[in-house]
């Protein structure tokens, strides 16, 4: 990955202008380090060369070593510190200070986005400015207004079974995919933070591709998304977090119109962290995001030579170019249902038979689908 040169150690003429480098209006790329043996050994997928130039350095150039707590009393964040929980040291970014000055947005949010503020920043260690996934509760709070007015106007969300929702501790939210692009992870997570006293944040696991996407991928990581790795997906459950996962993958966003609201085979990783975490698995069923745009036909040849996950053709897209990718305005609706307790009928080291933890998704499969069923009606 590119860097431009520090004002002290550039090598050209001493007369020569030395270039100023520019900050990524996000932050620190949390991707950076990617590429490094630790990190790679969690399957992260490096950034290309180049696409990234203008990345400030890390936080902490020492790699973090000191092992996490396995177990702590519900409701307390782990102390151990790791690389993205490190202070800034960059003159241009200081540390955030106890209390936060109030700016215009204050004035735009509500008492509810209030007490969301707080969540987010609960989940950042004081005097550091993202947590180690990258999540910063700055972007994520100027982030909220945007995503509410989403939900509220645009997909005029409606929900139900919040009362299956934890007040503390961790859950594994499984969920129908659906629609191309993933608005249905932003509206829910939306709908937790509106309806849960206090709000509580849900973090989602991302597919390792979207690693590779620049600017894409830093958004992402600001605003609380996580990219899908075993390490990465303990930890969240072990910092007793809600965890949003689609485990149709990829094959649930690019779903042509004919199997609209059809369960796609599940990934069976999620059972197996619920079950060594003893994690409850909650089913919530999508409604709206199948119909936000239709997949006529999807170019599996052109996506795999242009190696993207899908080439749809919808009715708008490509004949409207960019704008075609935009989402109809269609209703939402979100629902949940009664927990799958699985950690309360198996043994963590159950995780280790693979035909078990394959017939237990098979159920959480049923179930979302049962319940996505019920709900369209």
């Amino acid at each position: 990955m590119s860097r431009l040169h520090p004002r002290g150690n550039h090598q050209d003429s001493p007369n020569e202008p030395v270039p100023r480098r520019r900050k990524n209006a996000l932050g620190r790329d949390p991707f950076e380090e990617l590429a490094s043996p630790d990190s790679a050994t969690d399957g992260f997928t490096p950034l290309p060369s180049g696409t990234e130039p203008f990345v400030e350095p890390p936080l902490n150039p020492e790699p973090a070593t000191q092992p996490r707590a396995k177990t702590r009393p519900p409701g307390e964040r782990s102390q151990t510190s790791e690389s993205n929980d490190a202070p800034m040291t960059d003159e241009s970014t200081p540390p955030v200070s106890a209390e936060p000055s109030r700016g215009w947005l204050d004035f735009l949010l509500g008492e509810r986005e209030e007490n969301l503020q707080k969540a987010f920043e609960s989940l950042v260690d004081a005097g550091t400015r993202y947590d180690r996934y990258g999540f910063s509760p700055t972007v994520a709070k100027q982030s909220f207004p945007f995503f509410r007015t989403l939900y509220d106007y645009y997909f005029r969300v409606s929900s139900e079974g919040h009362e299956h929702l934890p007040v503390d501790g961790s859950a594994v939210l499984c969920a129908n995919h659906g629609g191309l692009l993933p608005f249905d992870a932003a509206m829910g997570i939306v709908d937790v933070a509106l309806h849960m006293d206090p709000p509580r944040v849900v973090r989602t696991i991302v597919d390792r591709w979207v690693g590779t996407l620049p600017w894409v991928n830093i958004f992402y990581a600001r605003v609380g998304q996580v990219i899908g790795t075993r390490k990465n997906f303990t930890d969240l459950l072990r910092d007793d977090q809600l965890v949003l996962v689609f485990p149709e993958g990829m094959d649930g966003i690019r779903k042509t119109i004919r199997q609209r609201y059809q369960l796609q085979e599940f990934r069976v990783g999620f059972v197996e962290q619920a079950l060594r975490n003893r994690a409850p698995i909650i089913p919530v069923a999508f409604v709206g995001n199948d119909d936000q745009m239709p997949i006529l036909y999807d170019i599996k040849p052109l996506a795999r030579r242009l190696g993207i996950p899908v080439a749809p053709i919808t009715p708008t897209f490509p004949l409207l170019g960019p704008l075609g990718l935009l989402p109809y305005p269609v209703s939402y609706k979100i629902v949940y249902g009664e927990p799958l307790r699985f950690e309360e009928q198996f043994e963590p080291d159950a995780a280790d038979d693979p035909k078990l933890v394959a017939t237990l998704a098979g159920q959480v499969r049923e179930t979302v689908q049962k319940l996505l069923d019920r709900s369209r009606k």
